[in-house]
């Protein structure tokens, strides 16, 4: 579990390394597909992240709004705050916590019974599905996008 969290955040960190040589107009552009554009399925993904690790200990979700993060530096720094507290959960996640359940109440009322663990997968697998989406706008713009390998990345320990 770990591991994939550290993954998804170099991966990340490499994406926002890829949009600085992106004119602002291309990484805020509405494409087909995803959440909006390039910055804002960014926005999204750090988002998602953060809430569902805050719905899990107990805490408020996260409610702004993409219009506040209208730039590759806005993006950065939210993620950077919020990471702190990612990183600090998933440092201590262990094979415990696998099976502790979680309350939802879905839209039409009724409740549903999710565990920790499936939560965090979820969390780990929604990202890697929006970074594809990423790839193929990357190609679109005709560049080449951040490498998915998850081999040679040093992600042999969970660095703090």
């Amino acid at each position: 579990m770990k591991t994939f969290f550290q993954y998804n955040w170099i991966v990340r960190e490499e994406w926002y390394k890829w949009c600085e040589d992106v004119p602002q107009e291309e990484l805020l552009k509405v494409r087909t597909g995803g959440v909006g554009g390039i910055l804002h399925t960014l926005f999204h993904i750090i988002d998602v992240e953060w809430s569902w690790i805050r719905v899990l200990q107990g805490k408020p979700d996260f409610q702004e709004s993409f219009d506040e993060y209208q730039s590759l530096e806005r993006v950065k720094e939210l993620d950077a705050l919020f990471q702190k507290d990612v990183r600090e959960f998933v440092h201590v996640w262990d094979n415990h916590m696998e099976m502790n359940e979680l309350q939802e109440t879905r839209q039409d009322g009724s409740i549903e019974i999710l565990t920790w663990g499936e939560v965090m997968r979820h969390t780990i697998a929604h990202e890697i599905h929006h970074i594809g989406q990423l790839s193929v706008w990357s190609r679109e713009l005709g560049g080449k996008p951040v490498s998915a390998n998850l081999i040679r990345k040093g992600l042999t320990t969970l660095k703090p």
